[in-house]
Parts: structure tokens; C-alpha cells; sequence
């Protein structure tokens, strides 16, 4: 994320805080639906304060939509969804828990189908309805989630080594998922594109353009492959899991749409958002 590495006191009181709330809800044995929802609530708040987010009616009407479409025949917590773009070009996409999807405007201009950014997206509501980030409080890693959202916000932090952030513990989790989370993301979320109606091969090939990405900054890893590490060997994993599909599951399956097209074409024509006013 494009967020200035000059940390104001203030700034990084606010930082602290979200770390605070995560360990207030992980001292818990567990951490039931209604906390999960009260912190994605507050994380998202702490985000929207510091990203520039797309405020286009139409285009979010387009995101929410899509999103929706995933959403809803899958999660049985009736969470509060919602799918924020973020004006960012680099190619990434994150969740928090509660149901609060973020992808950036890179990767949607990347993407060449609707199937495409609906793989990402139903990989990230993968990591929400498995609870992947609330679980990692259950098992007693306090500041992880909070820990995450200051690295979101904040990379020197984590490439800096963190100062305050780094004293509570939190080098090991911050803003990445474990491999059996990632390949637990892209399992579910095969299965919830296939359940919208869209084409499910959109995920590996999406990975594939970003992995092009990658190897044509000379192998450096940001954005979405920084959080989400993915390899040749992951993208096979996901086309196996496609091929395993019961027969006949992908032959009506939607891979684009001219409405997909348009949405792009109106991110495309939008000003660049500002930062917020005080973010860092």
C-alpha cells in the first residue's frame, strides 16, 4: 500500500489501540460470531480512515454486487458483508473478519474476465466464513489481527521492524495466513464462484497473472503474492481441484460479461482518490 513510512505519535497511539482490541477479544477461549462482527466493525473503521476508498456509487453498486453474489449462498452467520475498492494500483485483495472484503483497483484493471476477480473474491470471503484470522486469536496469537491492520496501513512497520508493534510479539503472523489456509481459501472459494454460476478456472489463472507480474519486477514479492504466497505448485493444486468437479459442473458457467468490461472501463475513467484527510 502507497502509505507514507512517517509515523506521528498520534498515528501510532491509533495503531497500538487496534492491537489492544484484538488482544482484549483473543483473550477469550473463543471468539463468538457477535465479537468477530464487533471487530470487524472497528478494524474496518481504522482502515476506511487511512485508504483512499473508491466512493463511485456505481462502481461500488458493481463490487457489492459480484461480491454478494458469493457470499450469500455460503455464509450460514449472516454476516454484514461488504466489498470495498481500494484506489491503489498495486494487485491485492484482503479480508478482515466480520465480512469486510477490500480489493484493490490494480487488480481489478488486471484482470481480464469477471471470473478472474471473482476467484480472488471468493478466496478472500473464503478466509472469513473458515474464520482463518478469528482462529488465530483461539489459538492464542492476541495481537494477529490488529498486528495485520498496522501492517496493512502501515508496511515499515513491518519492514522496518515495527517499534511498538514488533515489542508485543507479532513478527511471525503479521498479514500473512498459514499454507493450509491459503490452500483452504482456494478450495472454498473454487466452490463458491461454482455455486454463483461463474467459471472457478478464473482463480489459477488469475494467480498466473499475477505471478507474470511478479517475475517482470525481477521476482519481487508485494501486494496480494506478499500476504498470499503463491508458486506453480499452488496454481496446479487449484486446477486439480478444479478437475476433480463433478462432471458436467463447468458447462454453464459464466467466464465474463460486458458488465464486467464497464465496470472497468469506469474505474478506469474515475480522478484518483485522495488519502484521507490525516491519514499517514
Amino acid at each position: 500500500m502507497s502509505i507514507a513510512h512517517r509515523t506521528t505519535h498520534t498515528y501510532r497511539r491509533r495503531l497500538l489501540a487496534v492491537v489492544a482490541l484484538a488482544g482484549t477479544a483473543a483473550g477469550c477461549a473463543s471468539v463468538s460470531p457477535q465479537q468477530e462482527a464487533e471487530m470487524g466493525v472497528n478494524y474496518a473503521q481504522q482502515i476506511n480512515a487511512q485508504l483512499p476508498i473508491v466512493r463511485d456509487p456505481e462502481a461500488n453498486a458493481y463490487m457489492n454486487r459480484l461480491g454478494d453474489s458469493l457470499a450469500v449462498l455460503v455464509d450460514d452467520q449472516g454476516r454484514n458483508w461488504r466489498f470495498t475498492i481500494v484506489d491503489d494500483p498495486d494487485i491485492n485483495a484482503f479480508a478482515v473478519p466480520g465480512g469486510y472484503i477490500y480489493v484493490n483497483k490494480g487488480l481489478i484493471l488486471r484482470a481480464q474476465t469477471l471470473s478472474q476477480l471473482a476467484g480472488v473474491v471468493g478466496h478472500e470471503i473464503a478466509h472469513v466464513t473458515q474464520r482463518h484470522s478469528v482462529k488465530q486469536m483461539e489459538k492464542g496469537q492476541k495481537i494477529g489481527i490488529g498486528a495485520t491492520v498496522a501492517c496493512i496501513l502501515q508496511p515499515s512497520f513491518c519492514q522496518n521492524g515495527g517499534g511498538d508493534l514488533l515489542n508485543l510479539g507479532a513478527t511471525a503472523i503479521m498479514a500473512k495466513f498459514s499454507r493450509g489456509d491459503e490452500n483452504e481459501a482456494d478450495q472454498y472459494g473454487v466452490k463458491y464462484v461454482l455455486r454463483a454460476g461463474l467459471d472457478p478456472r478464473g482463480l489459477p489463472e488469475m494467480f498466473e497473472i499475477m505471478l507474470a507480474e511478479r517475475d517482470s519486477k525481477g521476482g519481487s514479492s508485494a501486494g496480494f503474492l506478499a500476504s498470499h504466497p503463491v508458486e506453480e505448485d499452488r496454481i496446479a493444486a487449484t486446477r486439480r481441484e478444479i478437475a476433480a468437479l463433478p462432471a458436467g459442473s463447468l458447462r454453464n458457467v459464466t467466464r465474463d460479461t460486458p458488465g464486467f468490461q464497464a465496470f472497468k472501463a469506469r474505474l478506469r475513467s474515475l480522478p484518483q482518490t485522495p488519502k484521507p484527510a490525516g491519514a499517514r
